[in-house]
């Protein structure tokens, strides 16, 4: 067995969902859950089949996102691993319960914007992913004044009132 890290590459204002999901429908159903959450939603997905002909199977609305989707798919080629790049200005949690909530779907490693790195092993013909290193590590404990940046944060950018 082989354990590595694969970065995940892409821009830092960009946001990504990191799944694994275990039948090739999984393409076109979360793209139906995605176009039908938000109008006009720029996305590219792409699917590690595990199976048959072992491709990377890829969707998506912007030709950016589907082209970072396709290039981090097949740097992982994990079994039935799926991600999803949400062009600039979209964000997971306008659509991860949606795509929670596709049949297909078993498990969601992360969703973030944060630079990521992916634990995986080769176990000589498949890989697996092990899990998500999703930013930096902890720094401390929040104070009074953390805590008041924080609401105040929320605030302004309209998930809270």
């Amino acid at each position: 067995m082989d354990v590595k890290n694969i970065r995940i590459e892409k821009p830092e204002e960009i946001n990504f969902i990191l799944g694994q999901s275990h039948f090739i429908k999984t393409v076109e159903d979360i793209h139906e859950a995605l176009v039908s959450s938000v109008p006009g939603i720029k996305f590219g997905l792409a699917f590690c089949e595990a199976s048959g002909k072992c491709l990377v199977r890829w969707s998506g609305t912007d030709e950016a996102m589907i082209e970072l989707a396709k290039k981090n798919a097949c740097e992982l080629r994990a079994g039935h691993a799926f991600i999803i790049f949400l062009g600039q200005g979209f964000f997971p949690i306008n659509v991860l319960n949606q795509v929670k909530a596709v049949p297909e779907v078993c498990h969601i490693f992360c969703a973030t914007a944060n630079t990521t790195d992916v634990v995986v092993m080769d176990v000589g013909e498949g890989r697996a992913i092990l899990g998500v290193a999703d930013g930096n590590r902890s720094r401390g404990i929040e104070g009074e004044e953390d805590i008041t940046w924080r609401k105040n944060f929320l605030r302004m950018i309209g998930y809270k009132k």
